[in-house]
């Protein structure tokens, strides 16, 4: 082996990984988080496959079937889930109800995040005067209970699955524009920041370009931790009938209607609830890994 191909290979042995490969290897470390990213991707692989894998239509009435229960408790294998009070496939209708819950969360999150980080950075830029105005109102709506401030607002506008999601996005909001704003006060203080000031950045830049790709990180992880809120919050809504209405499949609202059965036929409540569990702890987890991947010294002190 000659001299040079040693060299090759001894610097391709020293070769340190990128951040991204970092990031994956802290995060497939943390054992939890994986599994919760893996069920995430089954459950939005379930809800973006559900008219070609449901067993039904979420909405048709078998006539005669009513209130069927689970194969698991004496049922049959033609509803493996059984049937609700209208004689609708469980199963289908958990499949297709995910859509809702799942698409709710994230336009929920979206659009909490794109509004809080933009009034957060607007904070950060013009603490003594704007700044003020903001995390004034920030700090009122973060002393009210999200949930009962999400339920007032969404009885408030009506019951559809916009005004839900409006509702969610206004509750959800506060805790981004804190993250952002405190984050940027950081990054303002620091040379990379004035260095642009001082070459001519114009301010949508020192806020688009220079500031904020630093702030995210944290925004990230908070983001994974808001969409779990936001489908809570989101059954909360549907079960008290404020969120998509019937017929459509939607897991909170199923769960309202299977309210007045559950000493009768628990299971007709056990599935609805069940999925968002799963969802929220699945999604939860996933935001403990990327808080670990992405901010070790985090779990070091943990």
């Amino acid at each position: 082996m000659s001299p040079q191909t040693t060299s090759t290979a001894t610097a391709a042995q020293v070769t340190p990984p990128s951040e991204w490969q970092q990031f994956v290897s802290a995060f497939l470390k943390n054992k939890g988080a994986t599994a919760g990213l893996l069920i995430l991707v089954l459950m939005v692989l379930a809800s973006a496959l559900a008219p070609w894998i449901a067993p039904y239509d979420p909405n048709i009435l078998h006539s005669g079937k009513e209130q069927l229960p689970p194969l698991l408790f004496g049922g049959t294998s033609e509803f493996i889930f059984g049937t609700d009070d209208a004689g609708r496939d469980t199963l289908s209708r958990i499949l297709h109800g995910s859509r809702y819950s799942l698409l709710i969360g994230l336009a929920s999150t979206l659009t909490a995040m794109v509004c809080g980080v933009a009034l957060g950075l607007m904070a950060a830029f013009w603490p003594k005067t704007l700044g003020k105005v903001i995390m004034l109102v920030n700090d009122i709506l973060m002393s009210y209970p999200g949930l009962l401030l999400a339920i007032i607002i969404a009885a408030i506008l009506g019951p559809s699955m916009t005004n839900t999601v409006l509702a969610i996005s206004l509750v959800c909001m506060p805790p981004f524009i804190r993250i952002t704003r405190a984050t940027a006060l950081v990054e303002l203080q620091k040379d990379y920041v004035t260095a642009a000031r001082v070459m001519g950045a114009g301010l949508p830049r020192l806020m688009l370009i220079t500031v904020l790709p630093n702030c995210m990180g944290p925004l990230i992880v908070q983001a994974t931790m808001i969409f779990s809120t936001a489908i809570l919050e989101a059954g909360a809504i549907g079960f008290l009938g404020l969120g998509v209405q019937p017929p459509s499949a939607e897991w909170g609202a199923m769960l309202g209607n299977a309210r007045q059965y559950i000493q009768s036929n628990v299971w007709m409540a056990v599935f609805p609830g069940l999925a968002i569990f799963i969802a929220a702890l699945s999604i939860n987890l996933t935001g403990d890994g990327l808080r670990d991947a992405l901010d070790p010294k985090l779990k070091q002190v943990s």
